[in-house]
């Protein structure tokens, strides 16, 4: 498994909903964050840029990446200056096209699927569009724990450990801007330095 394999899991973007989930936190901590996720799980059209870095506990590697998502349309850009290779990841939830790779681009009816037959490894791809929201995905439970910002630290589903490191908390509803994804040996780190909506 190579560290692009890694970075390419940032972008399978599907409809994020409210799966059963236990929250830590008093009645207005929970309250608020009902209203911050019914608020977001309806964001649907949106970019954001900034840095990522990934790990499987051997390979590793980081760079500067691009994500865009317009309704059931994706678009995710990674640059890595230091190898020189850029990768994109682009489609809907019908049909995925992976572009980069050595031997051209590849084309799978899913994106998970086009994921394993690429590079042979499973990742989370239906979860991170609601992640890196901030939000629960929609399947299995959840558990969201709150720091004393009394916004999200810790998401734990699907065997996943999400660190919310940083939030953007100036916006409306806040937005996260550091988030550390761990399933060991798997780890993302993604640094948000900007987020447009439209």
């Amino acid at each position: 498994m190579t560290w692009y394999g890694a970075a390419l899991l940032l972008p399978l973007l599907l409809t994020a909903c409210a799966p059963a989930v236990r929250m830590q936190g008093d009645a207005g901590l929970l309250a608020a964050q009902r209203e911050r996720e019914h608020t977001l799980s309806g964001a649907e059209h949106w970019s954001l840029q900034g840095r990522l870095g990934v790990s499987d506990g051997r390979d590793g590697g980081s760079g500067s990446f691009s994500w865009t998502q317009d309704g059931e349309r994706y678009e995710f850009v990674l640059r890595a200056p230091v190898t020189g290779k850029s990768f994109r990841l682009s489609g809907d939830a019908h049909d995925a096209l992976l572009e980069g790779l050595d031997g051209g681009p590849l084309r799978g009816a899913d994106a998970e699927a086009l994921m394993r037959k690429a590079l042979g490894w499973e990742v989370p791809l239906r979860e991170l569009r609601a992640w890196v929201l901030g939000l629960r995905a929609d399947g299995g439970k959840a558990e969201i724990r709150f720091g004393a910002n009394r916004l999200p630290s810790l998401l734990q589903q699907d065997g996943w450990s999400v660190d919310y490191r940083a939030w953007d908390e100036a916006r409306d509803p806040p937005l996260p801007t550091k988030v550390y994804a761990a399933r060991p040996p798997y780890k993302v780190r993604l640094s948000i330095e900007s987020w447009q909506f439209r």
